[in-house]
């Protein structure tokens, strides 16, 4: 009856550690390889355009994929399909609240810009809770708390 009880927990076991890995297994953040980029429906081709992107760098969290075709989701939490020849590795984030842009990754080095909520920013590299970013005109550090796109 002990064997049984423990081979049942270790099966149950098993199944738990599997689900737990495998729903979070597709949910990478991506960016956008081009300025219009279409969405769609199904993972098709044939499948209707639902919307089109218009912004490249733009990051996304893929929830799913199916062959070719990556299923999004973006910020404002709209969600479709996009080919995968239209993606790339994430290379963006977008702060979901103002934020200070830092000359070096700390809080007590000169600041260089006030980096509004929404803006993209493109990372260069990232070190502990820190990444060096681009924006228009600016360089520079910030903290990795309160940004959208970062794997």
């Amino acid at each position: 009856m002990k064997i049984k009880n423990l081979i049942n927990n270790i099966f149950i076991f098993s199944l738990l550690i599997f689900f737990i890995t495998s729903s979070n297994a597709g949910e990478i953040f991506v960016s956008l390889k081009k300025n219009k980029v279409n969405v769609r429906y199904g993972p098709s081709f044939e499948s209707d355009i639902k919307y089109v992107y218009k912004k490249i760098n733009l990051p996304l969290k893929q929830i799913d994929k199916k062959e070719n075709f990556r299923r999004i989701i973006d910020l404002k939490n709209n969600s479709g399909w996009i080919h995968i020849s239209q993606l790339k590795k994430s290379n963006s984030v977008i702060a979901i609240k103002d934020k200070v842009l830092f000359k070096k990754p700390t809080s007590f080095a000169k600041p260089v810009a006030q980096i509004k909520e929404g803006r993209l920013l493109i990372i260069e590299k990232c070190e502990r809770n820190w990444c060096k970013i681009t924006s228009e005109e600016f360089e520079g550090w910030i903290k990795t708390d309160n940004i959208w796109g970062l794997n």
